[in-house]
């Protein structure tokens, strides 16, 4: 065996290209051997990494999200105390909803829930901010929700990374990876109203009052429901109650109450409803395209969605919607171009519907739905 060695040396089996193909090799099956036994806890450390990197960017929007708040608070409501700790407690807030296992009235509990909720916000404004208007109060209490959902997004992910990387399940890690991109647009969405809130501006949430705002601009105006104004438009020969969010504030009312009052004003006689609201649009399609279809177009938790539904079922009165497509990051942020265009355009047809489906002498409802920041009536 021994006497083999030269020959296999006069071979060329160690020679120098040789060697370096053997240690290629073996470099390659160690690499193999690494990744066939550490391969998950490698793959799990890279994603703890990657979820480590957007935790971060979410801490430096909360935060800064936090110190808009606490400047805008000291510039607009001049408090005589700093409200920097009173912000931090209103940023810890938690809604409790109601029990559900019997559904039977959940619709009013929620309801005196929100309302609860509202409330509590404005008290705690006007405690921060005594010498803010109502408009300003309105928009900071909008302020201090977009802050508030960024604290508790910020939390959650918080949470489930600490639980992933100290049981290093790969299934909780995964999981988590999976769904940041989304959440990560959604905490920009809300970190770029803040600036809007903060300015008073109209956001692309508001493209319903808008419609509603240019069909009643100049006419007489009164309140039919808690925060929400209506006036009586003559279109193409039909009367249209027209009705929005009392605005510039930042408020959405009740817009359900609103159609409610108004169907029972009218013993039930009224030809069609039509509701304007910014709707989810898909990828690819445009900003500020305009769809049309029927049902009730109010987003929420279902309960102004609900009162209307309940009484057009006992009217038997049509419902029909115009939505204005956008994005999370539109509807929260200041207008745009496109959706500011696209109102005109719901205009038309919300005119084209009343023409083709009503007769003249009829009386139909119009709604515009959203936040009514930035926009008068």
């Amino acid at each position: 065996m021994i006497s083999d060695i030269p020959a296999l040396v006069s071979q060329g089996a160690f020679s120098e290209d040789n060697i370096l193909g053997w240690i290629f090799q073996l470099a390659w099956i160690l690499i193999f051997v690494v990744f066939m036994f550490y391969g998950q806890r490698i793959q799990t450390m890279l994603m703890l990494k990657e979820i480590e990197s957007s935790l971060y960017r979410l801490k430096m929007m909360r935060d800064k999200g936090r110190e808009i708040v606490i400047s805008t608070i000291k510039e607009t409501g001049k408090p005589d105390e700093d409200p920097t700790p009173r912000v931090d407690r209103f940023l810890e807030h938690v809604d409790i909803g109601p029990v559900s296992l019997d559904p039977v009235g959940i619709i009013q509990r929620l309801e005196h829930l929100m309302d609860v909720r509202n409330t509590r916000f404005k008290d705690e404004v006007r405690l921060m901010a005594p010498h803010a208007d109502e408009t300003q109060i309105n928009n900071l209490t909008n302020v201090l929700e977009a802050a508030l959902a960024l604290n508790q997004i910020y939390k959650s992910i918080r949470h489930y990374y600490l639980l992933g990387k100290k049981t290093l399940s790969l299934y909780i890690i995964m999981q988590l990876q999976m769904i940041l991109p989304l959440v990560m647009k959604e905490s920009e969405a809300f970190a770029n109203a803040l600036r809007a809130f903060t300015l008073g501006q109209p956001i692309g949430d508001g493209a319903g009052a808008l419609v509603a705002a240019k069909l009643m601009y100049g006419r007489e105006k009164r309140r039919i429901a808690k925060d929400i104004v209506v006036s009586k438009v003559p279109i193409d020969g039909r009367t249209a109650y027209v009705l929005k969010a009392e605005g510039p504030g930042g408020k959405v009312g009740k817009p359900g109450e609103a159609i409610k009052e108004i169907l029972e004003e009218n013993e039930g006689k009224v030809s069609m409803i039509i509701l304007i609201d910014a709707a989810m649009k898909l990828e690819g399609e445009k900003l500020g395209e305009v769809a049309e279809g029927i049902g009730v177009a109010i987003g929420g938790p279902g309960v102004e969605k609900y009162k209307v539904e309940d009484i057009t079922v006992k009217y038997k009165v049509p419902i029909n919607a115009v939505l204005i497509k956008e994005d999370i990051g539109d509807a929260v942020s200041t207008m745009r171009k496109e959706v500011f265009e696209a109102v005109n355009v719901a205009i038309e047809r919300i005119k084209r519907l009343i023409h083709e489906r009503t007769k003249e002498g009829d009386t139909v409802i119009i709604a515009g739905i959203g936040n009514t920041i930035g926009i008068g009536q």
